[in-house]
């Protein structure tokens, strides 16, 4: 039987490697270091750096999460004992069994970790297992060129691009926005699989 997506919850999710949980206004100061590192904004419209920028962060994706919108989590590396990063899940539909997963940063040490392969498969095996949805939606920055790497190497696929959708680094014309997914039959068919196996050479370095 499926467990419907409460945003009243404290979903908590872990395995031996990382940790996520709600992100709360408590976590300002945790994150603050990484939250400062320079490129860590680059592709993103909403700033995170400094004291100022990132409590109004974490304020808005706490007050998206009061009102049903988005559900933020913090990250947390148990192997470097040490905050990492936040990721979301956002535009739940229950009548059509759909949610987007996104807004996801890491500090450098993270990066290419493991840490963010444990957190996907630990978020799509909440979202098609318990859950039980039918499809995950994620979106990148065209010229995100490590993030869609990233985002190909769990298994979502491409689908789509919202043209002219972002202002482009250099601020003369406008970005893409590339569509990816993964869905159901994906996940149970290959991906679960071929995630968990990554995870066996990862998590043994």
């Amino acid at each position: 039987m499926s467990e419907e997506f409460n945003f009243l919850d404290e979903y908590t999710l872990e395995n031996r490697f990382v940790r996520l949980s709600p992100l709360k206004n408590s976590h300002i100061s945790s994150l603050l270091d990484v939250a400062n590192e320079e490129d860590l904004w680059t592709y993103m419209t909403e700033k995170g750096n400094g004291q100022d920028n990132l409590t109004r962060y974490i304020n808005s994706a706490i007050h998206n999460r009061n009102i049903e919108k988005e559900y933020p989590f913090i990250v947390y590396d148990k192997v470097k004992n040490k905050y990492a990063g936040v990721t979301r899940l956002y535009e739940y539909s229950k009548t059509l069994k759909v949610i987007k997963l996104g807004h996801t940063w890491y500090g450098k040490q993270f990066r290419g970790s493991g840490v963010n392969k444990n957190c996907k498969f630990l978020l799509f095996e909440f979202i098609f297992e318990h859950l039980k949805l039918e499809r995950i939606g994620l979106g990148v920055h065209s010229e995100n060129k490590v993030s869609i790497a990233a985002i190909e190497s769990i298994g979502c696929k491409k689908e789509g691009r919202l043209r002219n959708f972002l202002p482009s680094l250099n601020g003369l014309k406008r970005s893409d926005i590339l569509l990816y997914s993964i869905i159901k039959e994906d996940w149970f068919n290959a991906a679960k699989s071929m995630l968990k196996n990554r995870l066996i050479v990862i998590n043994r370095i």
